[in-house]
C-alpha cells in the first residue's frame, strides 16, 4: 500500500472521527444543556392553567386556486373553551385511544404495540396527544368553503354520533347541520394496522351553487426532544411530485410568513410529521392535485403544522352534494407496512418516510435480508451476524486479491526499507525504483485499500438499518445486549455492572461497553497483520486508531458494533490464511 493510498484512508478515519466526535462531544452536550435549561420551564407551566394549556387556534386561512379566501374554522379567534364533549372510544388491535366529537380531530393515539422502554410494565407509545394536554399533536380533516357566510365544521363543532365505538369491525358516523343550508356527514373507520379513514360528504339545500375545498392538516404544539444526529430526520416531510421534501422545525420557524407552500404538477403525494419511529401523515386522494404547505403557527407557544387543500375544489350544486375521501396514518413506520400502502393505495414514495438515507439502494435490500434471516433464526442478533457472513462472501474474491497483495506487500517491506534508505534524498529514483521491484514482484500496491473503501458504504447502509428502522428497535441479542439498537449497556468504569453504581454522569463515549473493547482489541489484531506503514508517524497514528474508534463506537447500536467485531474475526481469519499460503509460496 503507497504513502499516497495510506493518506486516503487515513483522511477518510479522520473525517469519520471529526464528524462523530463533533456530534457527541459538542453538539449532544449543547442539546442535553438546552433540554436541563428547558425542563423548569415546562414543569411551571403545567402546574398553571394558562391560555396555552387550552389555546387552540382553529384552521388558519387557506387560499385556493384562483385566489379565493376560505375560511375553514375558527378564524381569528384564538381560544377555544375547555372540551367537555363525549369521547368516542378507538380499540383496534395496534391502537387504543379516543377522539371528541367537539372538532372530531383525531387526537389520542396509543400505540399498544411498543413501549416507551424494555420494563415490563413501562407505558405504551402515547403518539397522538389531546388538544386539552400540554402538548397537543393531532389530525383534522375537513371542508373550506368560497363563501365566507357558510359556517364550516371547526375545532368548536359539535357532532352528532351513531356510536360510541370506532373499531375496524364498527365504524362512527357523524353529522352536523350548519343550520344555512349545509348538512355534513361523516364516517370514520380504522383497519387492522394505523389507517384511520374519513369519508365526508356534504349535501346542499341552497339555491345556487358554491365550491367546496376538501383539507386536511396534522398539527404539533411543542418542539419534541430529538436524537440531534445528521443522519436521521425528524420533523414535517412529504412527497410531492414522487420527490421527498423534508424540512426542520427550526426551517419553519424561519420561513416566511404562510410557510412554505408546495404545488404540485402530478395528481397525489402526502405530508407529515415524523419521529424516530412514529408517524403521522396525511394521505390524500391520489386522484387529485393539491397545495401542500409546512408551517409554524404563530402564538406564545411552537406549533407546527403540516397540511394540504384541494387545488380546484368541487362544485356543490344547489340541491347537490360533493365527496371526499382523506386518511391518516398514525403509527410505527413498519417497512413492509409502508411499502404495502405504497402499492394498494398508491401512495408514491411512502417508504421514503423511513430515513434510508444516501445509501437508499444498499440500506432498504440490507433491511429485507436481514429481516429475511431473522425469520430464519429468530434473533436479530444472529441474522446480523449471518448477513455479515453474506456480505463477506460477496467481497470474498476481492478481498482475497486484496489480502494477497498486501501479505506480498509485507514481504518486501524489508526490500522496501533498504531502497529508502539507500534513495531517500532522490524522491523520482526512489519512486522508480519501488515501481520496478513492484513490477518485479507482481504486487498492485493500491489492491488492499479497494476493500475498505468500498466497504465504507456497507458500513453506514447498515448503520442506517440498525438506526432507523423500528423492526430493530429493543430486538435482544444474547447475555446482557437487550436492545441492538441501542449502545452497549455495560461500562468498563463500574467493572460492568459487578461495582453497585451507575456511570450515568459520563458522556456515553467514556462508558466504553464489553462489546466495543471487543471491537477494538479485534481491530488492534487486524492491523498487526497488515504491513507497518514506512512513516513513523503514520505508524504511530495506525497504531493508536483502534482505540479511538473503541471510543467511537462506544455510542452506536450494539448490533453495528456485533456486526464489525464478528467482521473483523472473519477477515482476520481469511487474511491470516491467504499469509500463509502465499508464504508457503514465497
Amino acid at each position: 500500500m503507497t504513502p499516497e493510498n495510506r493518506n486516503l484512508i487515513l483522511a477518510v478515519a479522520l473525517s469519520m472521527i471529526v464528524l462523530f466526535g463533533w456530534q457527541l462531544m459538542v453538539i449532544q452536550p449543547e442539546m442535553e444543556k438546552e433540554q436541563a435549561q428547558q425542563a423548569p420551564l415546562a414543569e411551571q407551566q403545567a402546574a398553571k392553567k394558562s391560555l396555552d394549556s387550552t389555546q387552540d387556534v382553529g384552521t388558519p386561512m387557506v387560499v385556493a386556486s384562483g385566489g379565493v379566501q376560505a375560511t375553514s374554522a375558527a378564524g381569528a379567534q384564538n381560544y377555544m373553551p375547555t372540551d367537555t364533549a363525549k369521547r368516542i372510544t378507538i380499540d383496534a388491535p395496534l391502537v387504543k385511544g379516543s377522539f371528541s366529537l367537539q372538532g372530531a380531530r383525531i387526537d389520542d393515539i396509543v400505540l399498544t404495540g411498543y413501549r416507551e422502554t424494555l420494563d415490563a410494565d413501562s407505558a405504551n407509545i402515547s403518539f397522538l396527544q389531546k388538544t386539552s394536554s400540554q402538548s397537543p399533536f393531532f389530525a383534522e380533516f375537513g371542508w373550506a368553503s368560497s363563501d365566507a357566510n357558510q359556517p364550516m365544521p371547526n375545532a368548536q363543532t359539535l357532532w352528532e354520533s351513531n356510536s360510541d365505538l370506532l373499531s375496524p369491525s364498527s365504524p362512527v358516523s357523524l353529522r352536523w347541520d350548519n343550520g344555512k343550508g349545509l348538512i355534513f356527514t361523516r364516517k370514520i373507520s380504522i383497519n387492522d394496522d394505523y389507517l384511520i379513514t374519513y369519508d365526508d360528504s356534504v349535501a346542499s339545500s341552497l339555491d345556487g351553487a358554491i365550491t367546496m375545498y376538501p383539507y386536511g392538516l396534522v398539527r404539533r404544539q411543542g418542539t419534541p426532544s430529538m436524537s440531534g444526529l445528521y443522519i436521521l430526520h425528524e420533523g414535517p416531510l412529504g412527497v410531492f411530485d414522487e420527490t421527498l421534501d423534508e424540512q426542520d422545525y427550526s426551517d419553519l420557524k424561519d420561513a416566511p410568513a404562510g410557510g412554505i407552500k408546495i404545488e404540485t404538477a402530478e395528481a397525489g403525494g402526502w405530508i407529515g410529521i415524523t419521529d424516530k419511529y412514529w408517524l403521522a401523515a396525511l394521505l390524500p386522494s391520489q386522484q387529485n392535485k393539491f397545495t401542500f404547505s409546512f408551517q409554524s403557527l404563530s402564538g406564545k407557544a411552537d406549533r407546527y403544522q403540516a397540511d394540504y387543500i384541494d387545488n380546484s375544489g368541487q362544485i356543490l350544486a344547489a340541491g347537490g352534494a360533493v365527496s371526499t375521501q382523506g386518511r391518516l396514518f398514525a403509527g410505527a413506520k413498519k417497512v413492509a407496512l409502508l411499502d404495502h400502502y405504497k402499492d394498494e393505495l398508491g401512495i408514491p414514495n411512502f417508504d421514503l418516510a423511513i430515513d434510508f438515507g444516501w445509501f437508499y439502494f444498499l440500506t432498504k435490500p440490507f433491511f429485507y435480508a436481514i429481516n429475511w434471516l431473522f425469520q430464519l433464526f429468530g434473533n436479530f442478533g444472529v441474522a446480523v451476524l449471518a448477513f455479515t457472513v453474506v456480505v463477506k462472501l460477496a467481497f470474498f474474491p476481492l478481498a482475497n486479491k486484496s489480502y494477497r497483495s498486501m501479505a506480498k506487500m509485507r514481504i518486501l517491506t524489508p526490500k522496501l526499507q533498504l531502497l529508502r534508505e539507500r534513495f531517500g534524498d532522490d524522491r523520482m529514483k526512489l519512486n522508480q525504483e519501488m515501481m520496478a521491484l513492484y513490477k518485479a514482484e507482481k504486487v498492485n500496491p493500491a489492491a488492499g485499500c479497494l476493500p475498505v473503501l468500498l466497504q465504507i458504504p456497507v458500513f453506514f447502509a447498515l448503520y442506517k438499518v440498525l438506526f432507523v428502522t423500528i423492526e430493530m428497535r429493543h430486538a435482544p441479542f444474547f447475555g446482557w445486549i437487550a436492545d441492538l439498537s441501542a449502545p452497549d449497556p455495560t461500562s468498563i468504569f463500574n467493572v460492568f455492572g459487578l461495582l453497585p453504581y451507575s456511570v450515568d454522569f459520563l458522556p456515553p463515549f467514556l462508558q466504553l461497553g464489553l462489546w466495543p473493547i471487543f471491537m477494538g482489541v479485534s481491530m488492534f489484531f487486524q492491523m498487526r497483520l497488515n504491513p507497518a506503514p514506512p512513516d513513523p508517524i503514520q505508524a504511530k497514528i495506525f497504531q493508536w486508531m483502534p482505540v479511538f474508534f473503541t471510543f467511537l463506537l462506544a455510542t452506536f447500536p450494539a448490533g453495528l458494533v456485533i456486526y464489525w467485531t464478528w467482521n473483523n474475526l472473519l477477515s482476520m481469519a481469511q487474511q491470516w490464511y491467504i499469509m500463509k499460503q502465499v508464504a508457503k509460496s514465497s
